[in-house]
């Protein structure tokens, strides 16, 4: 087995970060102060594989920096104080703003963490445009393996919405949850006795009541079942899925990347990284309509379905709701339901996509908070990325 699984190598130098204490490890990388540096240096310690791009036509630019959003007072300190690791701002299409920390620069990727699962979704997007999933139908219809599971019975658009009655603690602090089971099916975390081999059999067994449709339950299982859907109607590893449906239209600098299991699952739900800058087009291709510098990706009506369709009243009572009122999550995307009609990707300790239609502004945002979530933490940063969207660019 691989060393790199139970311990970083000897001969990798991440720097020091205050109040750390030794390399970090598979158990303490996605953990304070450990995070700052191991989220831009996942495949160090995490198998991962490539999610080819189709070189761009641009060639690397330089950093743009912030002066154009001199008009918004303390940008520099709210950065600072929201652990931002990058952060890049496009309007009408182009970069306008964008700042890096110390150790990070354009070309680096960086972690997206649940960001994977909105990519996943317009994934899934272009494969119903293509007529190789209907949404309405059953999971288990495309992956038989998972008859009898929480997931057999459900159909995929209760899967894209997370409205599936399936029993599984997003948890991310407690170590019997099954969401830190699964990391450590997909080697993100030091295996233990009785874990399934891989992620297949670890969706297999997951149970539930049946009642799906009725509420929302976060459950990032479902993506990777997304996922297991793909690959059976393309005959694709997920990540080529990735690459030939999305990634390699987007007209990206470089490859993404997405960390693998043993059984060679690519981990949809939170295993991608790619650069900012590239990310931003992901922003763009919704906010355009599916379409990039003319080129058609998803559907329109995709992209309209997922900022529109979406049931509010799924999500009553959620912590979204508290900070989102009205808002819905809808084809793996979070929908605020505000008179603004933004709408974001969003991955535990603050990595993000927000769009603004009425600006036609995307903001990028790579973190490494120290809490995975948060009220507080979504609060903080939705003001955050209106008043970046408000703010009047020089």
């Amino acid at each position: 087995m691989n060393p790199l699984l139970h311990q970083i190598a000897a001969d990798t130098h991440p720097p020091r970060v205050p109040g750390a204490s030794g390399k970090p490890t598979l158990d303490t990388w996605q953990d304070a102060p450990h995070n700052r540096w191991a989220f831009a240096h996942v495949a160090e310690f995490v198998p991962t594989a490539p999610i080819p791009h189709r070189a761009a036509e641009e060639s690397m630019r330089a950093v743009v920096g912030l002066d154009a959003l001199k008009s918004l007072p303390g940008v520099r300190s709210r950065l600072e104080e929201s652990f931002t690791d990058a952060l890049v701002v496009v309007r009408d299409g182009e970069i306008v703003a964008e700042h890096y920390r110390d150790g990070l620069h354009p070309d680096g990727v960086h972690l997206l963490m649940s960001v994977s699962k909105s990519i996943c979704g317009l994934t899934v997007g272009a494969l119903v445009d293509e007529g190789l999933i209907d949404p309405a139908q059953r999971v288990d219809r495309y992956v038989p393996a998972l008859a009898g599971s929480a997931y057999g019975d459900a159909t995929v658009q209760q899967v894209l919405d997370m409205t599936v009655d399936v029993d599984y603690d997003e948890d991310y602090r407690n170590p019997a949850s099954e969401v830190q089971a699964q990391d450590r099916v997909a080697g993100w975390r030091p295996r233990l006795d009785g874990d399934p081999a891989d992620t297949y059999a670890f969706l297999a067994s997951l149970r539930g009541g049946g009642r799906h449709g009725e509420r929302f339950k976060y459950c990032s299982a479902g993506t990777d079942v997304l996922a297991w859907v793909a690959e059976s109607v393309t005959g694709l590893r997920y990540p080529h899925v990735v690459s030939e449906r999305l990634w390699s239209r987007l007209g990206c600098e470089h490859d993404a990347q997405i960390t693998v299991d043993a059984g060679g699952f690519g981990f949809a739900n939170g295993g991608i990284s790619c650069t900012a800058r590239d990310l931003s087009r992901v922003g763009r291709l919704t906010l355009d309509g599916g379409l990039v510098d003319g080129r058609r990706v998803v559907s329109a009506d995709w992209v309209r379905r997922t900022v529109e369709d979406g049931n509010p009243d799924a999500a009553t009572g959620s912590v979204f709701h508290r900070v989102h009122p009205g808002g819905a999550y809808s084809n793996q995307w979070w929908i605020t339901g505000s008179e603004r009609g933004d709408y974001y990707a969003v991955g535990i300790h603050g990595q993000y996509v927000w769009v603004d239609p009425g600006t036609r502004t995307v903001v990028v945002k790579f973190s490494s908070c120290p809490e995975p979530v948060t009220e507080e933490w979504n609060r903080l940063h939705a003001r955050l990325f209106r008043d970046i969207c408000d703010a009047t660019i020089d």
